[in-house]
Protein backbone atom coordinates (compact mmCIF):
# COMPACT_ATOMS: atom_id res chain seq x y z
CA UNK A 1 0.00 0.00 0.00
CA UNK A 2 2.97 2.08 0.84
CA UNK A 3 4.91 1.34 -2.20
CA UNK A 4 1.90 2.34 -4.60
CA UNK A 5 1.33 5.46 -2.72
CA UNK A 6 4.94 6.29 -3.11
CA UNK A 7 4.61 5.15 -6.99
CA UNK A 8 1.32 7.55 -7.38
CA UNK A 9 3.64 10.27 -5.65
CA UNK A 10 6.63 10.31 -7.88
CA UNK A 11 4.41 9.60 -11.16
CA UNK A 12 2.86 13.04 -9.62
CA UNK A 13 5.90 14.97 -9.29
CA UNK A 14 6.70 13.83 -12.53
CA UNK A 15 3.62 14.90 -14.16
CA UNK A 16 3.69 18.49 -12.88
CA UNK A 17 7.46 18.75 -13.66
CA UNK A 18 6.49 17.48 -16.93
CA UNK A 19 3.80 20.68 -16.96
CA UNK A 20 5.82 23.29 -15.32
CA UNK A 21 8.58 22.24 -18.36
CA UNK A 22 5.59 22.82 -20.85
CA UNK A 23 4.06 25.95 -19.14
CA UNK A 24 8.37 26.89 -19.39
CA UNK A 25 7.91 26.55 -22.83
CA UNK A 26 4.84 27.92 -23.67
CA UNK A 27 6.00 30.74 -21.85
CA UNK A 28 9.13 31.50 -23.95
CA UNK A 29 7.44 31.00 -26.98
CA UNK A 30 4.86 33.70 -25.82
CA UNK A 31 7.71 36.33 -24.92
CA UNK A 32 9.03 35.52 -28.37
CA UNK A 33 5.86 36.28 -29.94
CA UNK A 34 5.04 39.56 -27.86
CA UNK A 35 8.08 40.76 -28.36
CA UNK A 36 8.57 40.15 -32.23
CA UNK A 37 4.86 41.77 -32.39
CA UNK A 38 6.14 44.69 -30.31
CA UNK A 39 9.52 44.97 -31.94
CA UNK A 40 7.72 44.67 -35.49
CA UNK A 41 5.46 47.35 -34.68
CA UNK A 42 7.32 49.56 -33.09
CA UNK A 43 9.51 50.01 -36.39
CA UNK A 44 6.64 49.94 -38.58
CA UNK A 45 4.63 52.34 -36.20
CA UNK A 46 7.68 54.85 -36.15
CA UNK A 47 8.23 54.78 -40.46
CA UNK A 48 4.19 55.64 -40.78
CA UNK A 49 4.03 57.80 -37.97
CA UNK A 50 7.06 59.82 -39.39
CA UNK A 51 6.03 59.76 -43.05
CA UNK A 52 2.22 61.49 -42.35
CA UNK A 53 3.71 63.55 -39.73
CA UNK A 54 5.75 64.59 -42.23
CA UNK A 55 3.22 64.81 -45.42
CA UNK A 56 0.73 65.77 -42.40
CA UNK A 57 2.75 69.12 -41.85
CA UNK A 58 2.61 69.68 -45.72
CA UNK A 59 -0.89 69.09 -45.61
CA UNK A 60 -1.77 71.03 -42.99
CA UNK A 61 0.88 74.39 -44.86
CA UNK A 62 -1.17 73.77 -47.84
CA UNK A 63 -5.09 73.92 -46.56
CA UNK A 64 -3.81 77.35 -44.03
CA UNK A 65 -1.83 78.74 -46.41
CA UNK A 66 -4.89 78.07 -48.88
CA UNK A 67 -7.64 79.50 -46.58
CA UNK A 68 -5.52 82.69 -46.16
CA UNK A 69 -4.37 83.23 -49.92
CA UNK A 70 -8.47 82.93 -50.42
CA UNK A 71 -9.20 85.51 -47.52
CA UNK A 72 -7.08 88.21 -49.63
CA UNK A 73 -7.81 87.16 -52.57
CA UNK A 74 -11.75 86.76 -52.98
CA UNK A 75 -11.92 86.71 -56.19
CA UNK A 76 -10.50 83.33 -56.32
CA UNK A 77 -13.78 82.19 -55.74
CA UNK A 78 -14.66 82.70 -59.28
CA UNK A 79 -12.06 80.20 -59.90
CA UNK A 80 -14.01 77.55 -58.27
CA UNK A 81 -15.59 75.99 -61.52
CA UNK A 82 -11.76 75.89 -63.26
CA UNK A 83 -10.86 74.15 -60.07
CA UNK A 84 -13.78 71.07 -59.90
CA UNK A 85 -12.76 70.44 -63.70
CA UNK A 86 -9.18 69.98 -62.77
CA UNK A 87 -10.03 67.76 -59.62
CA UNK A 88 -12.33 65.33 -61.83
CA UNK A 89 -10.00 65.03 -64.59
CA UNK A 90 -7.31 64.30 -62.46
CA UNK A 91 -8.81 61.83 -60.27
CA UNK A 92 -9.60 59.99 -63.53
CA UNK A 93 -5.77 60.44 -64.75
CA UNK A 94 -4.65 59.17 -61.75
CA UNK A 95 -7.29 55.96 -61.53
CA UNK A 96 -8.64 56.96 -58.59
CA UNK A 97 -11.90 57.99 -59.61
CA UNK A 98 -14.70 57.05 -57.31
CA UNK A 99 -12.79 56.73 -54.54
CA UNK A 100 -13.15 57.53 -51.51
CA UNK A 101 -12.93 57.58 -47.43
CA UNK A 102 -15.54 54.61 -47.53
CA UNK A 103 -12.98 52.81 -50.09
CA UNK A 104 -10.58 53.36 -47.50
CA UNK A 105 -12.78 51.61 -44.50
CA UNK A 106 -13.25 48.70 -47.13
CA UNK A 107 -9.53 48.44 -47.36
CA UNK A 108 -9.18 48.77 -43.25
CA UNK A 109 -11.65 46.06 -42.52
CA UNK A 110 -10.95 43.66 -45.96
CA UNK A 111 -6.89 44.20 -46.29
CA UNK A 112 -7.46 45.15 -49.45
CA UNK A 113 -4.90 47.40 -51.61
CA UNK A 114 -5.19 51.62 -52.13
CA UNK A 115 -4.38 52.54 -55.32
CA UNK A 116 -1.39 54.84 -54.84
CA UNK A 117 -2.84 57.54 -57.15
CA UNK A 118 -5.54 58.21 -54.78
CA UNK A 119 -3.03 59.79 -52.47
CA UNK A 120 -1.78 62.95 -54.40
CA UNK A 121 -5.30 63.10 -56.13
CA UNK A 122 -7.03 63.66 -52.86
CA UNK A 123 -4.16 66.12 -51.34
CA UNK A 124 -3.73 68.28 -53.80
CA UNK A 125 -7.75 68.21 -54.49
CA UNK A 126 -8.53 69.38 -51.06
CA UNK A 127 -5.89 72.40 -51.75
CA UNK A 128 -7.82 73.18 -54.59
CA UNK A 129 -11.38 72.96 -53.07
CA UNK A 130 -9.96 75.28 -49.72
CA UNK A 131 -8.06 77.70 -52.17
CA UNK A 132 -11.33 78.28 -54.40
CA UNK A 133 -13.72 78.28 -51.64
CA UNK A 134 -15.64 75.07 -51.68
CA UNK A 135 -17.16 74.00 -48.07
CA UNK A 136 -14.93 71.55 -47.05
CA UNK A 137 -12.81 70.08 -43.81
CA UNK A 138 -9.75 68.39 -43.71
CA UNK A 139 -10.32 64.98 -42.21
CA UNK A 140 -11.47 62.93 -44.91
CA UNK A 141 -8.18 63.40 -47.04
CA UNK A 142 -6.19 62.80 -43.70
CA UNK A 143 -7.77 59.49 -43.58
CA UNK A 144 -7.20 58.87 -47.02
CA UNK A 145 -3.60 59.83 -47.71
CA UNK A 146 -2.96 58.07 -44.21
CA UNK A 147 -4.48 54.94 -44.82
CA UNK A 148 -2.80 54.88 -48.73
CA UNK A 149 0.75 56.10 -46.55
CA UNK A 150 -0.38 52.48 -44.37
CA UNK A 151 -1.29 50.33 -46.78
CA UNK A 152 1.94 51.34 -49.66
CA UNK A 153 3.65 50.50 -46.37
CA UNK A 154 2.75 47.07 -46.36
CA UNK A 155 2.76 46.68 -49.53
CA UNK A 156 6.45 47.74 -49.32
CA UNK A 157 6.95 44.94 -46.74
CA UNK A 158 4.43 42.62 -48.10
CA UNK A 159 2.54 42.38 -45.25
CA UNK A 160 -0.07 39.46 -44.79
CA UNK A 161 -4.07 40.77 -45.64
CA UNK A 162 -4.49 40.91 -41.58
CA UNK A 163 -0.89 43.08 -41.13
CA UNK A 164 -2.01 45.38 -44.25
CA UNK A 165 -5.39 46.06 -41.83
CA UNK A 166 -3.47 47.03 -39.26
CA UNK A 167 -0.74 49.16 -41.04
CA UNK A 168 -3.77 50.82 -43.30
CA UNK A 169 -5.33 51.56 -39.92
CA UNK A 170 -2.24 53.06 -38.29
CA UNK A 171 -1.36 55.10 -41.28
CA UNK A 172 -5.08 56.99 -41.23
CA UNK A 173 -4.74 57.50 -37.39
CA UNK A 174 -1.54 58.96 -37.67
CA UNK A 175 -2.15 61.32 -40.42
CA UNK A 176 -5.05 62.41 -38.54
CA UNK A 177 -3.54 62.93 -35.59
CA UNK A 178 -0.62 64.89 -37.67
CA UNK A 179 -3.22 67.36 -38.64
CA UNK A 180 -5.98 67.97 -35.83
CA UNK A 181 -2.88 66.84 -32.86
CA UNK A 182 -5.10 64.85 -31.07
CA UNK A 183 -3.62 60.90 -31.20
CA UNK A 184 -5.49 59.36 -28.40
CA UNK A 185 -8.61 60.37 -30.24
CA UNK A 186 -7.24 59.62 -34.19
CA UNK A 187 -6.11 56.41 -32.74
CA UNK A 188 -9.35 55.17 -30.71
CA UNK A 189 -11.06 57.03 -33.16
CA UNK A 190 -10.11 54.61 -36.34
CA UNK A 191 -10.18 51.22 -34.38
CA UNK A 192 -13.87 51.75 -33.49
CA UNK A 193 -15.59 53.47 -36.34
CA UNK A 194 -14.87 51.08 -39.06
CA UNK A 195 -17.34 48.71 -37.38
CA UNK A 196 -19.33 50.23 -34.60
CA UNK A 197 -19.20 48.08 -31.59
CA UNK A 198 -16.03 46.01 -32.50
CA UNK A 199 -12.71 47.38 -30.58
CA UNK A 200 -9.71 46.09 -33.15
CA UNK A 201 -7.34 45.82 -30.55
CA UNK A 202 -4.54 44.20 -32.60
CA UNK A 203 -4.35 47.88 -33.99
CA UNK A 204 -4.04 49.65 -30.82
CA UNK A 205 -0.55 50.00 -30.41
CA UNK A 206 0.55 50.45 -33.82
CA UNK A 207 -2.32 52.95 -34.32
CA UNK A 208 -1.18 54.83 -30.95
CA UNK A 209 2.56 54.85 -31.59
CA UNK A 210 2.16 56.06 -35.13
CA UNK A 211 -0.46 58.72 -33.90
CA UNK A 212 2.03 60.31 -31.40
CA UNK A 213 5.29 59.98 -33.62
CA UNK A 214 3.33 61.50 -36.27
CA UNK A 215 1.70 64.26 -33.76
CA UNK A 216 5.43 65.03 -32.91
CA UNK A 217 6.76 65.11 -36.35
CA UNK A 218 4.14 67.43 -37.63
CA UNK A 219 4.58 69.99 -34.87
CA UNK A 220 8.45 69.53 -34.93
CA UNK A 221 7.44 71.23 -38.63
CA UNK A 222 4.80 73.98 -37.76
CA UNK A 223 1.72 72.36 -37.98
CA UNK A 224 -0.92 73.50 -34.79
CA UNK A 225 -2.72 71.72 -32.78
CA UNK A 226 -6.68 71.63 -33.04
CA UNK A 227 -7.71 72.99 -29.25
CA UNK A 228 -9.97 75.65 -27.20
CA UNK A 229 -10.01 77.10 -23.61
CA UNK A 230 -13.64 77.11 -22.45
CA UNK A 231 -15.15 77.78 -19.07
CA UNK A 232 -17.23 74.96 -18.08
CA UNK A 233 -20.39 75.53 -16.05
CA UNK A 234 -20.29 73.86 -11.96
CA UNK A 235 -21.38 70.53 -12.00
CA UNK A 236 -24.91 70.67 -10.63
CA UNK A 237 -27.93 68.36 -11.65
CA UNK A 238 -29.95 71.18 -13.69
CA UNK A 239 -26.37 71.20 -16.04
CA UNK A 240 -26.99 67.60 -16.66
CA UNK A 241 -30.09 68.20 -17.69
CA UNK A 242 -29.62 70.75 -20.11
CA UNK A 243 -27.08 68.90 -21.85
CA UNK A 244 -29.32 66.00 -22.15
CA UNK A 245 -31.61 68.00 -23.90
CA UNK A 246 -29.00 69.76 -26.39
CA UNK A 247 -27.18 66.60 -27.15
CA UNK A 248 -30.53 64.92 -27.99
CA UNK A 249 -31.30 67.94 -30.43
CA UNK A 250 -27.61 67.55 -31.42
CA UNK A 251 -28.07 63.84 -32.21
CA UNK A 252 -31.06 64.34 -34.43
CA UNK A 253 -29.60 67.45 -36.16
CA UNK A 254 -26.88 65.02 -37.12
CA UNK A 255 -29.35 62.38 -38.73
CA UNK A 256 -30.40 65.68 -40.73
CA UNK A 257 -26.70 66.41 -41.47
CA UNK A 258 -25.83 62.95 -42.79
CA UNK A 259 -29.38 62.74 -44.95
CA UNK A 260 -28.84 66.13 -46.24
CA UNK A 261 -25.31 65.57 -47.38
CA UNK A 262 -25.87 61.67 -48.77
CA UNK A 263 -29.12 63.00 -50.58
CA UNK A 264 -27.99 65.91 -52.48
CA UNK A 265 -24.83 63.17 -53.83
CA UNK A 266 -27.61 61.41 -55.48
CA UNK A 267 -29.65 63.82 -56.44
CA UNK A 268 -26.62 65.68 -58.66
CA UNK A 269 -25.67 62.01 -60.21
CA UNK A 270 -29.38 61.66 -60.93
CA UNK A 271 -29.61 64.97 -62.71
CA UNK A 272 -26.25 65.53 -63.85
CA UNK A 273 -24.86 61.74 -64.79
CA UNK A 274 -21.91 63.49 -66.26
CA UNK A 275 -19.21 64.38 -63.55
CA UNK A 276 -17.90 67.43 -65.39
CA UNK A 277 -21.29 68.75 -65.61
CA UNK A 278 -21.83 67.67 -62.04
CA UNK A 279 -19.09 69.38 -60.77
CA UNK A 280 -19.75 72.79 -62.98
CA UNK A 281 -22.91 72.94 -61.83
CA UNK A 282 -22.01 72.50 -58.12
CA UNK A 283 -19.62 75.45 -58.07
CA UNK A 284 -21.74 77.73 -59.59
CA UNK A 285 -24.26 77.10 -56.95
CA UNK A 286 -21.41 77.81 -54.66
CA UNK A 287 -20.90 80.88 -56.04
CA UNK A 288 -24.08 82.19 -56.11
CA UNK A 289 -24.93 81.42 -52.50
CA UNK A 290 -21.75 82.54 -51.29
CA UNK A 291 -22.38 85.98 -53.65
CA UNK A 292 -26.49 86.11 -52.14
CA UNK A 293 -25.18 85.76 -48.52
CA UNK A 294 -22.28 88.05 -48.66
CA UNK A 295 -20.12 87.06 -45.30
CA UNK A 296 -18.03 84.04 -47.05
CA UNK A 297 -18.30 82.48 -43.59
CA UNK A 298 -19.17 79.06 -45.18
CA UNK A 299 -16.47 78.50 -47.58
CA UNK A 300 -13.72 76.89 -46.99
CA UNK A 301 -13.60 74.66 -43.37
CA UNK A 302 -14.77 77.46 -41.59
CA UNK A 303 -12.03 77.05 -38.52
CA UNK A 304 -12.59 81.15 -37.71
CA UNK A 305 -16.52 80.72 -36.89
CA UNK A 306 -16.03 77.63 -34.97
CA UNK A 307 -13.08 79.52 -33.19
CA UNK A 308 -16.09 82.39 -32.47
CA UNK A 309 -19.02 80.50 -31.12
CA UNK A 310 -16.75 78.47 -28.64
CA UNK A 311 -15.78 82.08 -27.34
CA UNK A 312 -18.75 82.98 -27.08
CA UNK A 313 -18.81 85.95 -30.30
CA UNK A 314 -21.80 86.70 -32.12
CA UNK A 315 -23.17 83.89 -34.49
CA UNK A 316 -25.77 84.19 -37.26
CA UNK A 317 -28.97 81.56 -35.65
CA UNK A 318 -29.29 80.31 -39.38
CA UNK A 319 -25.66 79.34 -39.58
CA UNK A 320 -25.28 75.64 -39.14
CA UNK A 321 -28.52 75.56 -41.55
CA UNK A 322 -26.20 77.32 -44.05
CA UNK A 323 -22.92 75.46 -43.69
CA UNK A 324 -24.80 72.06 -44.06
CA UNK A 325 -25.64 73.30 -47.35
CA UNK A 326 -22.62 74.86 -48.55
CA UNK A 327 -20.82 71.41 -47.45
CA UNK A 328 -23.51 69.75 -49.62
CA UNK A 329 -23.15 71.40 -52.44
CA UNK A 330 -19.83 71.33 -52.43
CA UNK A 331 -19.03 67.50 -51.78
CA UNK A 332 -22.04 66.22 -53.45
CA UNK A 333 -20.55 68.17 -57.11
CA UNK A 334 -17.30 66.34 -56.46
CA UNK A 335 -15.20 68.90 -54.57
CA UNK A 336 -12.71 66.87 -51.89
CA UNK A 337 -12.06 67.62 -48.64
CA UNK A 338 -13.80 66.22 -45.03
CA UNK A 339 -16.80 66.40 -42.96
CA UNK A 340 -15.52 66.44 -39.91
CA UNK A 341 -14.91 70.10 -39.96
CA UNK A 342 -18.04 71.02 -41.18
CA UNK A 343 -19.89 68.97 -38.54
CA UNK A 344 -17.61 70.60 -36.02
CA UNK A 345 -18.65 74.19 -37.39
CA UNK A 346 -22.85 73.16 -37.66
CA UNK A 347 -22.57 71.53 -33.78
CA UNK A 348 -20.59 74.47 -32.49
CA UNK A 349 -22.52 77.36 -34.20
CA UNK A 350 -26.16 75.30 -32.99
CA UNK A 351 -24.82 74.87 -29.69
CA UNK A 352 -23.76 78.91 -29.60
CA UNK A 353 -27.77 79.32 -30.84
CA UNK A 354 -29.97 76.52 -28.84
CA UNK A 355 -27.48 76.49 -25.57
CA UNK A 356 -28.89 79.83 -24.12
CA UNK A 357 -32.36 79.03 -24.59
CA UNK A 358 -31.53 76.09 -22.66
CA UNK A 359 -29.69 78.40 -20.14
CA UNK A 360 -26.38 76.89 -21.56
CA UNK A 361 -23.85 79.60 -21.54
CA UNK A 362 -23.22 80.17 -25.53
CA UNK A 363 -19.46 79.45 -25.61
CA UNK A 364 -20.20 76.35 -23.71
CA UNK A 365 -23.43 75.49 -25.56
CA UNK A 366 -21.33 75.36 -28.57
CA UNK A 367 -18.52 73.19 -27.30
CA UNK A 368 -21.76 70.76 -26.33
CA UNK A 369 -22.80 71.28 -30.18
CA UNK A 370 -19.52 70.38 -31.46
CA UNK A 371 -18.91 67.15 -29.28
CA UNK A 372 -22.41 66.08 -29.73
CA UNK A 373 -22.53 66.27 -33.84
CA UNK A 374 -18.96 64.24 -33.84
CA UNK A 375 -20.79 61.15 -32.08
CA UNK A 376 -23.80 61.39 -34.06
CA UNK A 377 -22.20 61.52 -36.82
CA UNK A 378 -19.13 59.40 -36.47
CA UNK A 379 -21.26 56.84 -34.62
CA UNK A 380 -18.19 56.81 -31.72
CA UNK A 381 -18.94 57.52 -27.61
CA UNK A 382 -15.96 56.76 -26.88
CA UNK A 383 -13.64 58.52 -29.44
CA UNK A 384 -15.74 61.65 -29.03
CA UNK A 385 -15.04 61.96 -24.98
CA UNK A 386 -11.08 61.43 -25.94
CA UNK A 387 -11.98 64.14 -28.54
CA UNK A 388 -13.38 66.40 -25.57
CA UNK A 389 -10.44 65.55 -23.66
CA UNK A 390 -7.86 66.83 -26.33
CA UNK A 391 -9.51 69.69 -27.55
CA UNK A 392 -10.50 71.15 -24.32
CA UNK A 393 -7.90 70.08 -22.08
CA UNK A 394 -10.25 67.56 -19.70
CA UNK A 395 -12.44 70.48 -18.81
CA UNK A 396 -16.15 69.64 -18.71
CA UNK A 397 -15.56 65.59 -19.13
CA UNK A 398 -18.61 64.51 -17.25
CA UNK A 399 -20.76 66.67 -19.31
CA UNK A 400 -18.86 65.48 -22.84
CA UNK A 401 -19.24 62.13 -22.04
CA UNK A 402 -23.44 62.44 -21.45
CA UNK A 403 -23.45 64.35 -24.71
CA UNK A 404 -21.26 62.09 -26.60
CA UNK A 405 -23.48 59.05 -25.25
CA UNK A 406 -26.96 60.71 -25.95
CA UNK A 407 -26.40 61.72 -29.28
CA UNK A 408 -25.19 58.47 -30.38
CA UNK A 409 -28.32 57.25 -29.07
CA UNK A 410 -30.45 59.79 -30.92
CA UNK A 411 -28.89 59.36 -34.48
CA UNK A 412 -29.87 55.73 -35.18
CA UNK A 413 -28.30 53.72 -37.88
CA UNK A 414 -27.44 57.11 -39.61
CA UNK A 415 -23.64 58.43 -40.32
CA UNK A 416 -20.82 60.06 -42.84
CA UNK A 417 -19.63 56.83 -43.83
CA UNK A 418 -21.84 54.55 -45.92
CA UNK A 419 -18.69 51.40 -45.59
CA UNK A 420 -19.22 51.99 -41.71
CA UNK A 421 -21.14 48.87 -40.54
CA UNK A 422 -23.17 48.77 -37.19
CA UNK A 423 -23.22 45.45 -35.20
CA UNK A 424 -25.51 46.12 -32.54
CA UNK A 425 -28.70 47.37 -32.40
CA UNK A 426 -29.40 50.89 -30.19
CA UNK A 427 -32.02 49.89 -28.47
CA UNK A 428 -32.07 46.25 -27.64
CA UNK A 429 -29.27 43.64 -26.80
CA UNK A 430 -29.53 42.02 -31.02
CA UNK A 431 -26.86 41.71 -33.62
CA UNK A 432 -27.97 43.39 -36.81
CA UNK A 433 -24.57 44.07 -38.40
CA UNK A 434 -25.99 46.61 -40.95
CA UNK A 435 -24.13 49.19 -43.02
CA UNK A 436 -25.12 52.68 -41.82
CA UNK A 437 -27.40 54.97 -43.64
CA UNK A 438 -29.62 51.55 -44.95
CA UNK A 439 -32.59 52.49 -42.67
CA UNK A 440 -34.67 50.63 -44.47
CA UNK A 441 -33.11 47.39 -43.78
CA UNK A 442 -32.77 47.92 -40.13
CA UNK A 443 -36.54 46.91 -39.00
CA UNK A 444 -36.10 43.76 -40.86
CA UNK A 445 -32.73 42.95 -39.64
CA UNK A 446 -34.04 43.55 -36.09
CA UNK A 447 -37.50 41.58 -36.68
CA UNK A 448 -35.28 38.81 -38.22
CA UNK A 449 -33.21 38.21 -35.14
CA UNK A 450 -36.02 38.47 -32.71
CA UNK A 451 -37.88 35.64 -34.47
CA UNK A 452 -34.68 33.96 -34.10
CA UNK A 453 -34.00 34.80 -30.73
CA UNK A 454 -37.68 33.18 -30.00
CA UNK A 455 -37.24 30.26 -32.30
CA UNK A 456 -33.82 29.61 -30.00
CA UNK A 457 -35.92 30.36 -26.93
CA UNK A 458 -38.66 27.95 -27.99
CA UNK A 459 -36.01 25.16 -28.08
CA UNK A 460 -34.46 25.29 -25.35
CA UNK A 461 -38.37 25.33 -23.33
CA UNK A 462 -38.94 22.21 -25.69
CA UNK A 463 -35.75 20.60 -24.70
CA UNK A 464 -36.47 21.37 -21.16
CA UNK A 465 -39.76 20.01 -21.37
CA UNK A 466 -38.70 16.80 -22.79
CA UNK A 467 -35.54 16.08 -20.08
CA UNK A 468 -38.41 16.79 -17.20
Amino acid sequence: MAETKEKTGRESTEAEGSGQAQQEMSLKEYLRHYLAYLLKWVILAAVIGSVSGLVGALFFKGVEGATALREENPFLLFFLPAAGLFIVWMYRMSGSEGASTDTIIEAAREGHEIHIGLLPSIFSGTVLTHLTGGSAGREGAALQIGGSIGNQMGRLLKLGREEMKIATMAGMASFFSAIFGTPLTASMFVILFISVGSFYESALLPAYLASLIARGVSFLLGAEAFGFSIEVPEIVTHHFVRVLVLAALAGILSVVFCSVLHGTERLYRKLFRNAYVRVLVGAGLVIALTLIEGSGDYNGAGGGVIARALSGGPIAPYAFIMKTLFTALTLGAGFKGGEIVPTFFVGATFGAVAGPVLGIPASFGAAVGMIAMFAGVTNTVIASIFLAIEVFSGAGVLYFALASIVSYACSGYNGLYSSQRILYSRTKPEYINLRTNHNHLVKAAMKGVSQKMKKGEAADNSGSSRED
